[in-house]
Protein backbone atom coordinates (compact mmCIF):
# COMPACT_ATOMS: atom_id res chain seq x y z
CA UNK A 1 0.00 0.00 0.00
CA UNK A 2 1.05 3.54 -0.89
CA UNK A 3 1.37 6.79 1.37
CA UNK A 4 -1.66 8.13 -0.38
CA UNK A 5 -3.59 4.83 0.18
CA UNK A 6 -2.96 4.63 3.95
CA UNK A 7 -3.94 8.28 4.27
CA UNK A 8 -6.82 7.17 2.48
CA UNK A 9 -7.69 4.18 4.88
CA UNK A 10 -6.71 6.16 8.09
CA UNK A 11 -9.38 9.06 6.81
CA UNK A 12 -12.21 6.62 5.94
CA UNK A 13 -11.44 4.98 9.00
CA UNK A 14 -12.42 8.08 10.91
CA UNK A 15 -15.46 8.22 8.94
CA UNK A 16 -16.52 4.58 10.27
CA UNK A 17 -15.31 5.91 13.74
CA UNK A 18 -17.83 8.39 13.95
CA UNK A 19 -20.36 6.06 13.30
CA UNK A 20 -18.92 3.94 15.71
CA UNK A 21 -19.05 6.07 18.39
CA UNK A 22 -22.49 7.76 17.96
CA UNK A 23 -24.03 4.47 17.59
CA UNK A 24 -21.87 2.56 20.38
CA UNK A 25 -21.31 -0.70 17.38
CA UNK A 26 -18.58 -2.81 19.55
CA UNK A 27 -18.74 -5.16 16.00
CA UNK A 28 -17.52 -2.11 14.62
CA UNK A 29 -15.23 -0.82 17.00
CA UNK A 30 -13.26 -4.25 17.02
CA UNK A 31 -12.23 -3.52 13.38
CA UNK A 32 -11.00 -0.36 14.11
CA UNK A 33 -9.47 -0.44 17.31
CA UNK A 34 -6.73 -2.45 17.95
CA UNK A 35 -7.19 -4.93 20.87
CA UNK A 36 -3.75 -3.60 22.28
CA UNK A 37 -4.83 -0.01 22.56
CA UNK A 38 -4.82 1.55 26.05
CA UNK A 39 -6.50 4.84 26.66
CA UNK A 40 -6.25 6.29 29.38
CA UNK A 41 -9.40 8.62 30.51
CA UNK A 42 -10.30 10.61 33.64
CA UNK A 43 -13.02 8.38 34.10
CA UNK A 44 -10.75 5.12 35.32
CA UNK A 45 -7.82 5.29 37.03
CA UNK A 46 -6.04 2.64 34.92
CA UNK A 47 -6.11 2.38 31.53
CA UNK A 48 -8.86 1.12 29.35
CA UNK A 49 -8.00 -1.30 26.20
CA UNK A 50 -9.55 -2.31 23.15
CA UNK A 51 -12.96 -1.31 21.14
CA UNK A 52 -14.86 -2.48 24.65
CA UNK A 53 -12.30 -0.39 26.88
CA UNK A 54 -13.11 2.53 24.31
CA UNK A 55 -16.58 2.01 24.15
CA UNK A 56 -17.22 1.83 27.77
CA UNK A 57 -16.44 5.67 28.13
CA UNK A 58 -18.79 5.74 25.34
CA UNK A 59 -22.00 3.80 27.50
CA UNK A 60 -20.97 5.95 30.66
CA UNK A 61 -21.36 9.18 28.68
CA UNK A 62 -24.69 7.75 27.31
CA UNK A 63 -25.69 7.27 31.07
CA UNK A 64 -25.95 11.18 31.85
CA UNK A 65 -26.12 12.48 28.02
CA UNK A 66 -28.82 9.64 26.27
CA UNK A 67 -28.53 11.70 22.85
CA UNK A 68 -24.72 12.28 23.21
CA UNK A 69 -23.08 12.87 19.33
CA UNK A 70 -19.82 13.77 17.53
CA UNK A 71 -19.58 15.24 14.53
CA UNK A 72 -16.41 14.59 12.82
CA UNK A 73 -15.85 18.49 11.82
CA UNK A 74 -12.57 18.28 10.28
CA UNK A 75 -9.11 16.42 9.81
CA UNK A 76 -6.01 16.42 8.80
CA UNK A 77 -4.17 12.64 8.06
CA UNK A 78 -0.89 11.42 7.08
CA UNK A 79 -0.05 7.79 6.89
CA UNK A 80 0.37 7.26 10.88
CA UNK A 81 -1.82 9.70 12.33
CA UNK A 82 -5.23 11.48 12.37
CA UNK A 83 -6.30 14.93 14.16
CA UNK A 84 -9.51 14.81 14.14
CA UNK A 85 -11.83 18.15 15.12
CA UNK A 86 -15.09 16.88 16.54
CA UNK A 87 -18.04 18.72 17.86
CA UNK A 88 -19.87 16.79 20.40
CA UNK A 89 -23.37 17.58 21.88
CA UNK A 90 -25.58 16.27 24.55
CA UNK A 91 -28.11 16.61 26.83
CA UNK A 92 -27.97 16.40 30.16
CA UNK A 93 -30.81 14.33 31.12
CA UNK A 94 -30.00 10.79 32.25
CA UNK A 95 -30.19 8.93 34.85
CA UNK A 96 -26.55 9.47 35.88
CA UNK A 97 -24.98 12.00 37.35
CA UNK A 98 -21.69 14.01 35.56
CA UNK A 99 -18.90 15.34 37.05
CA UNK A 100 -20.54 15.58 40.51
CA UNK A 101 -23.69 17.02 38.83
CA UNK A 102 -26.76 15.74 38.60
CA UNK A 103 -28.49 15.76 35.54
CA UNK A 104 -30.59 19.42 34.77
CA UNK A 105 -31.50 19.41 31.75
CA UNK A 106 -29.28 21.66 30.15
CA UNK A 107 -27.86 21.04 26.72
CA UNK A 108 -24.17 21.48 25.60
CA UNK A 109 -22.17 21.59 22.63
CA UNK A 110 -18.25 21.83 22.45
CA UNK A 111 -15.25 20.93 20.34
CA UNK A 112 -12.93 18.27 20.87
CA UNK A 113 -9.43 17.51 19.23
CA UNK A 114 -7.92 14.12 19.23
CA UNK A 115 -4.91 12.97 17.50
CA UNK A 116 -5.19 9.21 16.66
CA UNK A 117 -2.34 6.39 15.89
CA UNK A 118 -2.55 3.98 13.30
CA UNK A 119 -0.71 0.70 13.91
CA UNK A 120 0.06 -1.77 10.22
CA UNK A 121 -2.49 -3.10 9.91
CA UNK A 122 -4.72 0.12 9.86
CA UNK A 123 -6.35 -0.09 13.29
CA UNK A 124 -6.35 2.63 16.14
CA UNK A 125 -3.86 1.99 18.64
CA UNK A 126 -3.64 5.40 20.86
CA UNK A 127 -5.67 8.02 20.98
CA UNK A 128 -5.11 11.73 22.73
CA UNK A 129 -7.13 14.30 23.08
CA UNK A 130 -5.62 18.09 23.60
CA UNK A 131 -7.83 18.92 27.14
CA UNK A 132 -6.94 22.66 27.08
CA UNK A 133 -9.13 24.86 29.44
CA UNK A 134 -10.18 21.76 31.01
CA UNK A 135 -6.78 20.13 31.83
CA UNK A 136 -6.09 22.99 34.03
CA UNK A 137 -9.64 22.80 35.34
CA UNK A 138 -9.02 19.47 36.47
CA UNK A 139 -5.94 20.15 37.62
CA UNK A 140 -6.87 22.89 39.91
CA UNK A 141 -9.71 20.95 41.23
CA UNK A 142 -12.50 22.55 39.92
CA UNK A 143 -13.55 19.46 38.07
CA UNK A 144 -13.13 16.13 38.77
Amino acid sequence: MNVKQTIDRNREAMRLFEKCINTNDLELGRKLIAETAAFKTPVSPVPLYGAEGYLSVVSLMRKSFPDVQWKLVDMVADEKTVAVCWECSGTFNGKAPFAGLQPNGRRFTTTVMNFYSFDADGKICKDVAATGIAGILQGIGAIP
